[in-house]
């Protein structure tokens, strides 16, 4: 759903359409990250895996929401 909200965002009609449309995108990146840290605690043995998915999460949540903070800040 990130990538789908992404592209919604990409055709706001408003500044204040692509602020909200993005805040869903962080959100849905940051619930993204929430399952991955879940799957670390439930299964502890097979996290090798998941570091790279995890970092690339926490990244995409930084990069919407500083993209995010830059229109709220103007």
């Amino acid at each position: 759903m990130i990538a789908a909200n992404f592209r919604a965002s990409c055709v706001s009609r408003s500044k204040a359409e692509w602020y909200s449309k993005m805040s869903i995108v962080i959100e849905e990146a940051d619930e993204t990250l929430f399952w991955i840290e879940l799957l670390e605690k439930l299964y502890p043995k097979n996290t090798e895996d998941l570091v790279s998915i995890k970092t690339e999460s926490q990244e995409l949540v930084k990069i919407f929401s500083k993209a995010r903070g830059k229109l709220g800040s103007k």
